[in-house]
Order: C-alpha cells, then sequence, then structure tokens
C-alpha cells in the first residue's frame, strides 16, 4: 500500500525526470542507477534481515519534511526539490520502519540515487564556468608550447586564422558527471577498501579535467592547420567519444594501481558509508 502511494505521488517527478535523462547527455546515466541502487539493496538483504527492527519516531518527521519539500517544488516549480525529496523519503521510511541501523545498512544505496538527480542551473553554471576557463587555459597552453601563436579571452581560443570557443557542451561536465558516476561503481565492484573507492571516484575530477583539456587543445591543432570546419561535426563528436575511452582507460588504470597497494595504506579512511 505504501509502495503503491509512493509511485501515485512521485509519478510525475519520475516522468519529467525520465524525460531528462533521455533529453539531456549530461545525465544520461540517470536509467542506470536504479537498477545499480536495487541491487546494492539486494546485496545487504542478509544484512538487514539479521538485524532487530527498532524504529525511530524521527523517520516520520522526516517523511513529512521531504513530503513538503515535494509539494514546495511542485508548487513553486523546482524541479530539484521534488526529486531530493525521493531521497528524503525513502530514508525517513528505512528510518521509521526499521531504525538507525538499517539506515546506516542502506546509506550507500540511498546516496547513490543522489547520482540520477540533475543539479540546480545554479549550482550547474557555477561548476560548468571554472571548467570552461580550465579547458581553454589548459588548451591554449598546449598550443603555444607546441609553438602555435595563440591568445585566451576568457573561454575563446584565438588562433592566427580562426577561434574557438570552448562552449557549455565542451566543459567536460558531461564526462565529469558519467566518469564519476563509474568512479563510483568501479570501486564498489572491484576493492572492498573505503580508501581505494574513495581515491577512484576524486581521481575523476582530474582525469576529467586532463584529458578534456587534451581535447580542445587537440580541436586547436585541427582548426590550425586544417580550418575550423574540419574541427566540427563528426570530428568534434568523435573527439568527445575519444577522449572519454581515454579517461575511462586512465580510471582503470588507476583502479589497478590501487588494487596492486598496501591494503593498510589510506586505513585511516572511514569506511562505514561504503559497507
Amino acid at each position: 500500500m505504501s509502495a503503491a502511494a509512493f509511485a501515485w505521488l512521485y509519478a510525475h517527478v519520475f516522468a519529467k525526470l525520465a524525460h531528462d535523462w533521455a533529453t539531456d547527455g549530461n545525465y544520461s546515466h540517470g536509467f542506470l542507477i536504479a537498477p545499480l541502487t536495487a541491487y546494492f539493496v539486494w546485496q545487504r538483504l542478509p544484512d538487514l534481515q539479521r538485524l532487530p527492527l527498532r524504529p525511530s519516531r524521527l523517520g516520520a518527521l522526516v517523511v513529512i519534511a521531504s513530503l513538503m519539500c515535494l509539494v514546495a517544488g511542485t508548487l513553486g516549480a523546482e524541479l530539484f526539490l521534488t526529486r531530493i525529496s525521493i531521497v528524503g523519503v525513502l530514508a525517513g521510511a528505512v528510518l521509521f520502519v526499521g531504525g538507525w541501523a538499517h539506515l546506516r545498512v542502506l546509506t550507500f544505496p540511498l546516496l547513490f540515487l543522489v547520482l540520477m538527480i540533475p543539479l540546480p542551473a545554479i549550482i550547474f553554471n557555477q561548476i560548468v564556468l571554472p571548467l570552461q576557463l580550465i579547458a581553454s587555459q589548459f588548451g591554449a597552453t598546449v598550443l603555444y608550447a607546441a609553438g602555435i601563436p595563440v591568445l585566451r579571452e576568457g573561454n575563446v581560443i584565438v588562433l592566427a586564422r580562426t577561434s574557438l570557443e570552448v562552449a557549455e557542451a565542451c566543459s567536460g561536465i558531461r564526462s565529469l558527471v558519467s566518469l564519476l558516476t563509474l568512479g563510483i561503481v568501479l570501486g564498489y565492484f572491484t576493492d572492498h577498501r573505503a580508501w581505494v573507492r574513495t581515491s577512484l571516484s576524486l581521481a575523476t575530477v582530474p582525469i576529467t579535467i586532463l584529458t578534456n583539456g587534451l581535447r580542445v587543445a587537440g580541436m586547436g591543432f585541427v582548426a590550425h592547420y586544417y580550418g575550423t570546419a574540419a574541427a566540427e561535426g563528426f570530428m568534434h563528436a568523435f573527439s568527445g567519444w575519444l577522449v572519454f575511452a581515454v579517461a575511462l582507460a586512465m580510471l582503470f588504470g588507476l583502479q589497478r594501481a590501487l588494487s596492486a597497494a598496501r591494503p593498510a595504506f589510506g586505513a585511516a579512511l572511514a569506511r562505514s558509508v561504503w559497507s
């Protein structure tokens, strides 16, 4: 009954989420989050079954507060509030029915659900703009080091015969979001040590910045020697896939290196979230 009520309350939220996953390349990985979360919960069922039920009334307050976010977000057309309330309702329900021990066991799956929720525009833009500037700076530095005359003006790289703009789509945000998700999943399935899993997740940021900067530099080389048209269309799209493949290979290489490290290294990092 409660599951049916939850599905009814959030039907319009899930419908809009699915539409965004299908149309926004930055969050196309969202379709994978729910099945993976279900698997993570299924893995923890034996642990949950061994725990005694110790319901907490605080869970009811969390559910009520989350439902208020749903109402406020719906009335105010604030999509992020309605979506994040999904996690709040689920966490509150677990706390109310099972207690704190159950919530601790399910902490990682519940937090993993956050990855399916697109960031608010105000936060998204605060991330994208620095990535654009870093990518343009990196690309201009590589081009200058290669002896190509270049001038950078914000996120625009000015060459001798043309100029390139590092737009939002070229900022690397799409690769960062997807690679972060893959980094978390890769760490979860390949190593039980929290410091290895945390390192893989954090490493996705510099890996994305490095590979995307190289992509911008590569487009600069093509535009300088072959013209702007050569750097657009197929070449632009292909370079995106190629760079992501390189980033993924670097992430797998890092995972192999960290897996070979001594188990004692980094043991001070907390394991509670990943257990």
